[in-house]
């Protein structure tokens, strides 16, 4: 069976979501969340991001392969039509188009909601996140220089964005 991109919803995809971040969490500096959401916060988070913005999950034979969801890029009312993304793949499926796959759906939805310009932020160093969202059409806007402190360092964050 191929892999299938569709929306996430809550109840069913939380768990796997859950499983497949927490290693990022808990592992890398990937995410600067210090401990990983249970089930049920990731099902709080897939319920209000799907409503404002997306959230979509790939899948193959029954099983999420990762995910990738648009949020808020900030609360002010001038940044509404922008938007923050972030893509997560279980590291089983990792460099086989999980990521690509789930982007080229999410970014064009996005467009057709309306917003104008996505962001992404990337914890360095990311070789392989920074060479997905080259290839997806996003450009680097800057680096947050020792933004966070995480594993016993400080880390730097790069700012991509893509015009959809």
């Amino acid at each position: 069976m191929e892999l299938s991109v569709r929306n996430a919803v809550p109840d069913r995809d939380a768990a796997a979501c859950a499983a497949i971040y927490a290693p990022f969490v808990t592992d890398t500096w990937v995410s600067f969340e210090l401990d990983p959401p249970d089930a049920g916060e990731m099902a709080h988070r897939i319920a209000d991001y799907s409503a404002s913005h997306a959230w979509l999950v790939a899948e193959r034979d029954g099983q999420i392969a990762g995910y990738a969801y648009a949020s808020p890029h900030r609360s002010r009312a001038a940044y509404a039509s922008s938007c923050d993304v972030a893509v997560y793949v279980d590291p089983a499926w990792a460099r086989r188009g999980v990521g690509r796959s789930l982007y080229a759906e999410l970014l064009p939805l996005m467009a057709r909601k309306g917003f104008h310009a996505a962001f992404a932020g990337i914890a360095l160093p990311n070789p392989g996140s920074i060479g997905l969202h080259e290839a997806m059409g996003f450009t680097p806007v800057g680096i947050y220089r020792e933004v966070g402190w995480k594993l016993g360092g400080w880390r730097d964050v790069s700012w991509w964005q893509r015009l959809l």
